[in-house]
């Protein structure tokens, strides 16, 4: 996942500009007669995974977001910023059985893989069977087998109706006749994916990668833009200079004046607010996590320390949203909200709150004016993704809070690599970090993975993939009432469930909440139309969101 950032001072838009006509080597979108170029790449921010290293490997920590969507796909597409039905990609119909231990899928016939091998029911198979996925202990999936070519059975040992997105839209689906020859999926970087989607690797250098429309594809003429290269930029001002001056038509990342960008009449933005921003804590001792943040009465103490309302106007100029600290999305999630006095979390700092919380758990303010406790002062280490100038402004004002409420928070910098290490690995305080939001109207998704203790490992070990929950939070109270929410098709019943998680996390604050994140995008809508708009909000517009940038690159169109 990419995150947005706020611009810094690097290259000016001349030189970024040219930084990108030397990767293509050809014509800028934007021809001389103001008409789009059809021969023309479409360029994407590749986000800041410099120098670009191919690796299309579905499953690695580090892949490049072309094999998201674009490249490998999903059985169908969920859009997460509506309540609707999804759309069938390789699969074309399914259903549970009515006890929601059994799936059936019916696949799309004629699919072929982008190398021209036939597209079976025993790919689908194979790929929920796959080890990376591990769909036997995260999902109890008894067996995946295909009855005929175009048909896929599923069967688990407890109801799935709410991982209905996890199994349908979230699995990545993979050749067998490829993947059964991989020796170790942890180190395949898959340089030549082969997958179903709308474009196929061509090419890939240090600076950017290019990818061409797949002539195996299903849909005729899909894609009508031939071909798409992803830019690898350290930097949001680097892309947006490349914004502004027509050389880069595709990126999501924070920029604090849109106008700046828009003014040019090529480039046209959209904000879609869905994701929380949040600090990751490294809370469970049992799992090897080490840190004052280990104790609850930190993190309470810690949250209502946090004034967001000054968060939100100084590192997010105003375009983020408030927060629940249940983790729904309100509006869109309100009936899935228990108690209405969770539905945001403290705007501003309460100082004398934090005190009581620590005073309470027996901590006491030395010389310096910080809580500590057995001699030891609390003092904890912040980081966020150099560069990340929004994550990093915030950073420094969460610090300058804490220390008012006599908690010392250390906020630094690190690598995007780093960064990706310490939260994989648990070895960590306190990140600055997102949480992907859920892409159907119910939190469960985002308790399933970022919350049940299924979904985590201990410190030192990486996660496995398809898992997020970076806190190490174990909770066998959350884990049965997400168990609980799965086995259900009954809104009053999961609305229980999700009653007894909300009452644990909001207590326990393994993620501390903080704001809504601004999620804007930007797109040239000069050359290229098709673009997810306001009035057709049809996927979820950035170029880094997964299955949903493959979605959009297959309905765009250049400007004839």
């Amino acid at each position: 996942m990419i995150r947005s950032k706020r611009r810094i001072a690097v290259a000016l838009a001349a030189g970024a500009a040219a930084l990108a006509l030397g990767l293509t080597g050809c014509a800028p979108s934007t021809g001389s007669d103001g008409g789009g170029d059809s021969s023309a790449a479409l360029r994407v921010w590749a986000g800041s995974q410099t120098p670009i290293v191919a690796n299309f490997n579905p499953y690695a920590p580090t892949v490049l977001h072309a094999a998201l969507g674009p490249i490998y796909e999903t059985l169908f597409f969920f859009n997460k910023t509506a309540d609707e039905p999804p759309t069938g990609l390789v699969g074309d119909s399914y259903e549970f059985s009515d006890d929601g231990t059994e799936l059936t899928i019916t696949l799309k016939e004629g699919v072929k893989w982008n190398d021209g091998e036939d597209f079976t029911a025993s790919d689908v198979a194979f790929s929920f069977n796959y080890e990376a996925n591990d769909f036997a202990n995260t999902l109890g999936l008894v067996s995946a087998e295909a009855s005929d070519d175009t048909t896929v059975v599923l069967t688990f040992s407890s109801p799935q109706f709410t991982n209905e997105f996890r199994i349908l839209g979230a699995t990545w689906i993979i050749p067998e006749h490829i993947w059964s020859e991989v020796d170790d999926f942890l180190t395949f970087t898959d340089e030549e994916p082969v997958g179903t989607g709308p474009y196929v690797v061509d090419s890939v250098t240090d600076a950017s990668y290019t990818v061409v429309a797949n002539e195996n594809f299903r849909d005729e003429g899909v894609p009508a833009v031939k071909k798409v290269q992803y830019v690898g930029l350290d930097a949001n001002q680097s892309a947006q200079d490349l914004l502004t001056a027509g050389e880069l038509d595709w990126a999501g990342m924070f920029v604090p004046n849109p106008d700046d960008v828009t003014s040019n009449g090529i480039i046209s933005t959209i904000n879609t607010p869905q994701d929380p921003t949040v600090l990751y804590t490294c809370a469970n001792t049992e799992l090897g996590c080490v840190g004052e943040q280990t104790d609850v009465a930190v993190r309470q103490a810690l949250n209502v320390a946090i004034d967001r309302s000054t968060i939100k106007e100084k590192a997010f100029v105003n375009l983020t949203g408030d927060i629940s600290p249940t983790f729904a999305l309100l509006p869109r999630d309100e009936k899935w909200l228990a108690d209405p006095e969770n539905a945001v979390s403290p705007q501003s700092a309460d100082v004398a709150g934090a005190a009581s919380i620590l005073e309470a758990a027996g901590y006491t303010k030395n010389a310096d004016g910080f809580y500590g406790k057995g001699g030891a002062t609390i003092e904890l280490d912040l980081i966020s993704v150099d560069g990340w100038t929004d994550y990093n402004d915030a950073a420094k004002l969460i610090a300058e809070q804490a220390a008012e409420a006599g908690i010392k928070v250390n906020a630094t910098t690190v690598q995007w690599q780093e960064f990706s290490d310490a939260r994989q690995t648990g070895q960590f305080e306190l990140i600055m970090g997102g949480v992907v939001g859920t892409s159907v109207a119910d939190p469960y998704q985002i308790y399933k993975d970022w919350f049940a203790g299924g979904s985590t490992v201990a410190v030192g070990s990486e996660l496995n993939p398809g898992t997020w929950n970076f806190s190490r939070y174990s909770n066998p109270v959350v884990d049965e009432a997400v168990a609980a929410a799965a086995a259900t098709n009954d809104v009053a019943a999961k609305q229980a469930a999700y009653g007894t998680i909300q009452t644990e996390i909001v207590r326990d604050l393994p993620y501390i909440p903080l704001v809504i994140n601004a999620t804007q995008t930007f797109y040239n809508s000069k050359d290229f139309t098709g673009w997810p708009t306001e009035d057709d909000l049809y996927a979820f517009p950035p170029a880094w969101g997964a299955s949903a940038a493959g979605f959009v690159l297959a309905k765009l169109e250049p400007v004839k």
